[in-house]
Parts: C-alpha cells; structure tokens; sequence
C-alpha cells in the first residue's frame, strides 16, 4: 500500500465490494505489487514510486495498475490509497483521469489540486458521503444503483451468505441459466461475479474485524479455509499482509454496494 510509517496518528479503511480507500499514517513495504489498481495520494508532500525497470517517478497523484512491481517512499506524513478493481467501469474512467507518467504507472490527476484539499480533510470521522464524494472525484464515475432488481438481490446474497456461493446456484435462484445471470451480473455491477465475490469475503471478513474480532474470526466470517488463507488472499490482493494494517489505530468501515 505505501512506504514510510510515520510515528502516530489516526488510520482509517472504508470498504465497499469493488473498493477499498486506506487515509492515514504511510506504511512502511518494501518492493511488492497487488492485485488490484491503486491511487496514491500524498496528503501533505510529494512521493517516489520505484519501479524496475523504469527508475523512478515523483508525484502528489499516481494509478499503479495491478501486477506493477513497485516500492513508494513517502515525503509526507500522510497517504491516500483508493484501491479499485482492475478492469471495473471505476477503473477504466479513473485511468482516463491521469495525464503522464511511463512504464504503466500514471501520474498527474486532471483534478490534483482539488483531490489534495479535500483529502487533507480525510479523517476516520469523516461521513461516509464525503468519502464516496471523494472516490467519485478520484475515479470520475458516480455509481448509480442497477435498475435491475435481480443484481441486488444477487449481492444481498453474496454477502449475506455463510459459505461461497457458485454462480449456477444464484443463476438457478433468479431464473437464468449461469452465462447469462454472469452477463447480467456484470452489466449490473461493472465488474466479474468471480471478482465481486472475492471482494464480498473481504467485505465479511473486515465486517468482523471492525466488531472488535481476532484474524481467526474474521477469516471463518469471510469464509476463507484458515487464517492462512484470508491473510495470503489479502496480501495478494492489496500488496501487505492484514496485520500490517490492524497493529495499528485503525478504524474500518464497511459500506454497502451501490446496485
């Protein structure tokens, strides 16, 4: 997620299946690479993001899509990552919003000045309609609820399940057959069934850790096998381990999704 960890302060993560957004003290990871697309923000100064090959870029606004071996180093105190997931209509209009940058990673949001003023503002107490507000401007794209009655029933499900749910069962349950409820799914989320429900268990298993329960808990919450599991599956994800965020004063909020 990011680079030099700075000595106290407040942390906070809102999650939504789809999107993560991380506002507080800069983490200290050495080189590593997600799965997902991340926008860094630096609050306060500008950072470095290290890529081999490809040198290195300084910016106050970057997308590291995913795959992208990289190290960031803070030159501030405070970060903002927006986590989106790769190929979703968030990040394909995000990437539209970015104007330099080489070797896959952009640099240079058209509405920087504005993005640093009001994530200086960010804050774990922050409302969650600032904070949506502020992911529709770091991404350009409003989510608006699916007309289709089907798809919030399908994520309703998704989240409210206590073991995986195939997408031939759920086809089943809505009256498709399973090519075209994972057409419609899509149309209707902006993102793959098989993705959607990957960031359903984190959604669970953060749902878990925000009530005060341990990794263990939070793993059989979010159907993962072991905490093993729910920990490589983070990391693969997101870049770091889960513990790298929970040793510290966090606070996490789970939202719902916009369908």
């Amino acid at each position: 997620m990011a680079a030099r960890e700075a000595t106290g302060g407040e942390a906070a993560v809102w999650l939504w299946p789809g999107r993560a957004l991380y506002a507080g003290p800069s983490l200290r990871l050495g080189p590593h690479s997600g799965a997902v697309a991340c926008v860094a923000v630096g609050v306060d100064a500008p950072f470095a993001v290290r890529r081999a090959p490809g040198g290195e870029l300084r910016a106050r606004t970057a997308l590291i899509p995913p795959r992208v071996r990289h190290q960031l180093t803070a030159g501030g105190e405070r970060m903002v990552f927006l986590y989106l997931d790769p190929g979703s209509a968030e990040d394909r209009a995000c990437r539209a919003r970015f104007t330099a940058g080489d070797h896959g990673v952009m640099t240079g949001h058209e509405a920087e000045a504005g993005l640093l003023v009001r994530a200086a503002a960010i804050s774990p107490h922050s409302p969650d309609r600032q904070i949506a507000a502020w992911t529709d401007e770091a991404t350009g794209h409003a989510a608006t609820p699916s007309t289709d009655p089907r798809i919030a029933a399908a994520t309703r499900r998704l989240l409210g399940a206590g073991e995986p749910l195939p997408a031939a069962l759920l086809a089943a349950e809505l009256g498709l057959s399973e090519s075209r409820f994972l057409r419609v799914f899509r149309d209707g989320t902006g993102t793959s069934y098989r993705r959607f429900r990957l960031w359903a268990q984190m959604h669970r298993a953060a749902r878990a850790l925000a009530a005060g329960e341990n990794l263990t808990r939070a793993a059989a919450d979010g159907y993962f096998a072991s905490p093993s599991h729910f920990s490589t599956a983070f990391h693969a994800m997101f870049g770091l381990p889960p513990s790298a965020l929970i040793s510290r004063r966090l606070t996490i909020r789970c939202l719902d999704p916009v369908v």
